[in-house]
This record gives structure tokens, C-alpha cells and sequence, in this order.
């Protein structure tokens, strides 16, 4: 035998693979060599043949069963080599079949097939071809139980590191929102303190109002929408300052919000584009609508922003190294089903329009 089987067979991991304790094996093989026992017993109508013909061939059954299992299909089918292990599997079935012809007719009976019509007491070919049929009867089931474990595993492995690795994601997403919102409204602030107005104090509760939120609602996967909703009413309020009667903004929420849930901080980036590529690039009266509606454990979002005067070339997404649009694609894609969101981005009437259907039951 290959040395390297060798050494693989004593190391204690061989039983543990796949999650498949010693016990499993013992089980296993124990339950099978039973019910062949007797499914022989009624064939030959003799407990004790049947026996002793199972004690010698249950030992070659599992020596070719691991054989293949755990060390031919690794080295071969695993690396594509068809060839090599149709070679090895048929010269071990062999050797085995000259072992199981030995033993049987020196142990058990000079007939070596007893089931069959005629005596048999050579090694002939319609003895070696079913006794050889037999072991890859035996080898096959074997290996389809394993393989199926091992894809079960992997599967298993596999779904929770995708779920690990959502969570991790989703986190990342939303960690990126807070450091991008206090930038800018920091920015403000500082403008205030600058001109020395009354509107600091105020600005600056409003601000920590938003830092609460922020440091306890992004850890949650779902927030409540009118919380969300405050959120949005306190930015809208900060960036208000900056501009006069040219900017008007018009909100209005329907529907039933109570024990609705929306993620934290999805609908921010949509707001801030509007006062970012709208309002700060716009000369003459700027407009933003916002609508949100729900009905049915939807709702409804639309944002309208005037498209700026001075530049035709606008492009609604964020610039390079913003958050933004990306930013709100990536957790829908993330955190829901593709049958519980609906995102759309158009421009109408001269305004730049953003709808969100989005699940929030």
C-alpha cells in the first residue's frame, strides 16, 4: 500500500471529515453489514454462510470504499486525472477480487458463489465481472453519501460566510455615511461662527440631535421611518440656513408610518444631493419636492430637485470619492430581495427626479 495512504489513515482527522464523527462510520457500516447478513440469510436460507461470507467481504468493502472516497478521487478526479484513477480503481478492484476469491474458498465454502445456478469453484470471468460489479455498488454508495456531506458542508460554510460577509458590508456602508454628513454639516456651523449669528445655538442642538441618531441608529439593520424621518427634517433644517427665500422646499408625508422600518441613513444621501448638486450650484429660484407616502407595506419616496442653471452638463450622481448614489444601490442590493425595492432615477419637467419603492414591513 502507497505509504502516504498509510500515514493519511492514521491521522485522527480521517473520521472527523466532513463533520463525520467515528461513531457515524460505526453506524454506518454497522447498520449496512447487518441488513446484508440477513438479505443473504433468506437468499441461501443459511444464517451462518451468510455470515461468514459478510465477516470476509465487509473489510474489502470499506478498504475500497475510503480508498476512493478519501484518497484516489482527491488525487485524481479532484486534479482532473481521469485517466490515473480508472487505472487504480480497476487494479485495486482486482487485487481485491483475488483477496475475496482466496479467502472465501479457503474460509468459507469451495463454491464461492453460492447464490449462483452452478458451482463455482474457479476464478472465472462471470465470477470476477459480478463480484467486481458488486464493489462498485458498494464503493458508489459510499462515495455518494460522503460527497453529498461534503457539498452539504460547503454549503453550509458558504452561506455563512455570504451572511457574515453582508453584515460586515452593510456596517461598512453605513459607517461611511456618518463621517460625510458631520463634514458638511460642520462646514455650516463654522459659517455661523464666522458671521456670528444668533443660529449657532440652535444649529448646534439640532446637530446633536443628528450625532444621537447617528451613533445609535446606524448599529441597528432597521430603524423606524420616522425616526428616519426626523433625521431628514434636521439636515433639511441645517442646510437651510445656508440659503434664503431663492430655495424652497416643499415635504409632505401620508399614510400610516407606525411599525414601519427602513435602514438608517438610506435616504439621506438622495437629500443631500439635492442641496449639493441642486442648491449650491443653482442661480435663480431653486426648487426641492419630497414626497413620502406609504400604503400597503410600501413606501413611496420621490425627490425633486431643479436641474442648476449653471451647469447643463449636470450628472445627478455624486463626484468621485462621494458616497451618495452607489453608496444607497449597494445596501438595497444588500439588505433586500429584488421583488421588495424599486429604484429609479429621471429627469422631467426640468427637474432631476429620484423614485424609491422600497419594503418597509
Amino acid at each position: 500500500m502507497d505509504i502516504r495512504l498509510i500515514k493519511f489513515l492514521r491521522k485522527p482527522k480521517f473520521f472527523g471529515t466532513s463533520d463525520i464523527k467515528l461513531w457515524h462510520h460505526f453506524l454506518f457500516w454497522s447498520i449496512y453489514f447487518i441488513f446484508n447478513t440477513f438479505r443473504w440469510t433468506f437468499i441461501h436460507d443459511d444464517f451462518l454462510l451468510s455470515l461468514r461470507t459478510n465477516l470476509i467481504g465487509f473489510p474489502i468493502h470499506m478498504f475500497l470504499a475510503y480508498l476512493n472516497a478519501y484518497y484516489l478521487m482527491p488525487k485524481f478526479i479532484y486534479r482532473k486525472k481521469y485517466v490515473q484513477y480508472t487505472i487504480f480503481i480497476f487494479l485495486s478492484l482486482f487485487i481485491m477480487l483475488l483477496v475475496k476469491f482466496n479467502l472465501t474458498y479457503f474460509l468459507v465454502s469451495t463454491d464461492v458463489m453460492p447464490e449462483g445456478p452452478e458451482v463455482i469453484s474457479t476464478l472465472t470471468i462471470g465470477y470476477a465481472v459480478q463480484t467486481m460489479i458488486g464493489e462498485v455498488y458498494v464503493i458508489s454508495f459510499f462515495t455518494a453519501i460522503k460527497l453529498t456531506i461534503d457539498w452539504l458542508r460547503e454549503s453550509s460554510k458558504l452561506h455563512d460566510l455570504e451572511k457574515r460577509q453582508l453584515k460586515t458590508e452593510l456596517r461598512f456602508l453605513r459607517s461611511q455615511v456618518s463621517p460625510h454628513f458631520f463634514f458638511n454639516t460642520l462646514n455650516n456651523i463654522y459659517s455661523l461662527t464666522l458671521e456670528k449669528s444668533d443660529q449657532a445655538p440652535e444649529v448646534i442642538l439640532k446637530l446633536s440631535e443628528l450625532m444621537r441618531y447617528l451613533l445609535y441608529a446606524t448599529k441597528k439593520q432597521r430603524q423606524d421611518l420616522t425616526s428616519e424621518i426626523n433625521c431628514i427634517r434636521n439636515y433639511i433644517d441645517l442646510e437651510r440656513i445656508r440659503f434664503d427665500d431663492s430655495l424652497k422646499i416643499d415635504m409632505n408625508i401620508s399614510g400610516d408610518l407606525m411599525n414601519c422600518k427602513i435602514p438608517p441613513m438610506l435616504l439621506i444621501p438622495f437629500i443631500e444631493n439635492c442641496f449639493k448638486h441642486g442648491a449650491n450650484k443653482n442661480i435663480g429660484e431653486m426648487k426641492i419636492v419630497i414626497d413620502i407616502h406609504v400604503d400597503n407595506d410600501y413606501m413611496d419616496f420621490k425627490v425633486s430637485n431643479s436641474i442648476p442653471l449653471v451647469n447643463k452638463e449636470y450628472v445627478y450622481p455624486v463626484k468621485r470619492g462621494g458616497i451618495g448614489l452607489s453608496n444607497v444601490k449597494k445596501r438595497l442590493e444588500l439588505g433586500y430581495g429584488k421583488n421588495d425595492y424599486d429604484l429609479k432615477i429621471f429627469e422631467e419637467n426640468k427637474m432631476f427626479n429620484v423614485f424609491l419603492k422600497l419594503k418597509v414591513v
